[in-house]
């Protein structure tokens, strides 16, 4: 049973269990949430542990990937070039279609304020200040007091600039930073593994309590999350289409057919990487050389994932929204660089891996309580079978659009006859 189920499964279980409690011995519900809440608490705060670490350690060795990348050729910087336009459009398209949506599918009252009683603990960040507070505070004065406050954003502009001084420096100083936080990046990885192992328990001890304080309420509010984050995916992914038509100049059924092994391995799978064959043999359908192909696709599957800013960005949203934080047009265009920046970042993990560490900074910049999102994992496995499936469709896009715009002439012909 692959780790999702379990997790899923112990979901649906606390639920369940915290419903049943509720209506056959309602006497007994305070004392088995005074025990089932703090063991969901601790292992909510373990995985909270690991997101700064995580963060510095996936920007700092994404931009050197990036950058390792981009030194390889034009068409490689041209690739990298689209994929970061894409990114921020995928997190823009995110930051104006969530909104929207709970605006004409709103999360019921009743259950909003049910959920929000049962993660008591879940308290909101300080509000975004004022635009100018805002612009003098980004720049941090102590690196360390930012990490230990959660403000992420200022937390991620030092570990920008500090990829990017790496990035500047003598090769051999430059390899040995990299593969530091290479290794604090993977020592991180392994924690979350842990952490995860037991995800079922506290999975189970946190949905106990919701389930027991939010009642039946709680299942139709989940659904009503998938569904909203789901969509901002399904946009992005539809995007795709018009690139591959008005940009690369590929006939819809043409590239829809070329796509679909892809998608059915992203399904199957949720992996882009496992997909990349397939994904190879559709560029190739749509007529891209596979010395092109072999270029952007690795690298897309390294640091392109289309619909993580918009997902993300729609998780942090539905949050804030779930508990009355009011998100202004200047706090989402932060949200919307904030999803970018850490898209760059991101790993080719399964979601429940890389949930946290990829939402957490969004939801704390916008002021989101990031305590909700120990329960939410327990439901990604359909939001990242959408995820994948946007991805591995947007690659394709993306490659038929490099492949056709003349940029396989920056590429190294195969050796000819004779040399």
């Amino acid at each position: 049973m692959s780790q999702a189920t379990r997790i899923l499964l112990a979901l649906i279980a606390g639920l369940a269990a915290g419903v049943a409690l509720a209506r056959v011995a309602p006497a007994a519900v305070p004392n088995v949430v005074a025990v089932a809440e703090p063991l969901g608490t601790a292992w909510l705060h373990a995985l909270q542990m690991t997101i700064v670490p995580l963060v510095v350690s996936l920007l700092i060795t994404g931009v050197a990937a990036t950058a390792e990348a981009a030194r390889a050729g034009r068409l490689a910087a041209r690739a990298i070039a689209l994929y970061v336009a894409l990114l921020a459009a995928s997190a823009t398209i995110a930051a104006l279609l969530t909104p929207l949506l709970l605006v004409l599918a709103p999360l019921p009252a009743a259950s909003a304020a049910a959920l929000r009683r049962a993660l008591s603990g879940a308290s909101a960040v300080p509000a975004v200040p004022p635009l100018g507070e805002f612009l003098a505070g980004i720049v941090p004065t102590n690196v360390v007091q930012a990490a230990a406050s959660d403000a992420f954003l200022s937390l991620i502009i030092f570990t920008l600039v500090l990829a990017f001084a790496i990035a500047r420096i003598e090769r051999e100083q430059r390899d040995l930073l990299v593969r530091l936080f290479t290794a604090l990046r993977d020592a991180m990885l392994v924690v979350i593994d842990w952490v995860l192992w037991i995800a079922p328990a506290g999975v189970l001890a946190l949905a106990l309590v919701v389930g027991a304080r939010a009642g039946a309420g709680a299942f139709g509010a989940l659904i009503h999350y998938i569904l909203i984050v789901s969509a901002s995916g399904v946009a992005v992914m539809l995007l795709a289409y018009p690139i591959a038509r008005l940009g690369a100049g590929v006939p819809l059924g043409g590239f829809a057919r070329a796509t679909l092994p892809a998608q059915a391995v992203a399904i199957s799978t949720q992996s882009s990487l496992a997909s990349m064959p397939a994904m190879i043999e559709g560029a190739r359908d749509l007529g891209v050389e596979v010395r092109v192909a072999g270029v952007t696709l690795p690298l897309a599957v390294a640091i392109f994932r289309a619909t993580g800013p918009a997902m993300n960005l729609a998780v942090a949203i539905y949050v804030a929204t779930w508990f009355g934080v009011t998100l202004s047009p200047a706090t989402l265009a932060i949200g919307v660089v904030v999803a970018t920046l850490t898209s760059l970042g991101s790993v080719s993990l399964p979601g429940t891996v890389s949930y946290v560490s990829a939402i957490a900074p969004i939801a704390g910049t916008i002021g989101a309580p990031i305590a909700p999102l120990g329960l939410l994992v327990a439901v990604e496995t359909i939001p990242d079978i959408i995820r994948t499936v946007g991805n591995v469709t947007m690659d394709i896009a993306t490659t038929a659009l490099l492949g056709r715009r003349g940029d396989a002439d920056d590429t190294p012909s195969p050796p000819g006859p004779g040399t």
